[in-house]
């Protein structure tokens, strides 16, 4: 199955940490980019980091220098290390593969 299942998500306080992880033993997903996406109450879905096939990362500017994205050696996981967490990374964090999506994990940040 290509589908990507993420795990990991929780309850939180400011300035804590989470590690999300995202898997799949598809053979897409060894291949093409993976991306991580988050959608807060009431506002639409937006890009959070990706990783490419060959280790290369990006970051929206609102996580950059407190979140950190990785792959297993394997290829069939990817993880979203997520540190100094605020109340605005409060969302559902959705994992995406081509056209494949996850059924997302809840992260809520909240003292």
């Amino acid at each position: 199955q290509e589908q990507p299942v993420e795990s990991g998500g929780g309850l939180v306080q400011p300035g804590g940490s989470l590690r999300l992880s995202c898997e799949s033993s598809g053979r897409i997903f060894r291949v093409l980019p993976v991306s991580w996406y988050r959608q807060a109450p009431g506002k639409e879905r937006d890009f959070v980091a990706s990783i490419s096939n060959g280790g290369i990362p990006n970051y929206s500017d609102s996580v950059k220098g407190r979140f950190t994205i990785s792959r297993n050696n394997a290829k069939t996981t990817v993880y979203l290390q997520m540190n100094s967490l605020k109340p605005e990374d409060t969302g559902v964090y959705y994992c995406k593969n081509a056209q494949f999506w996850g059924q997302g994990t809840q992260v809520t940040v909240s003292s």
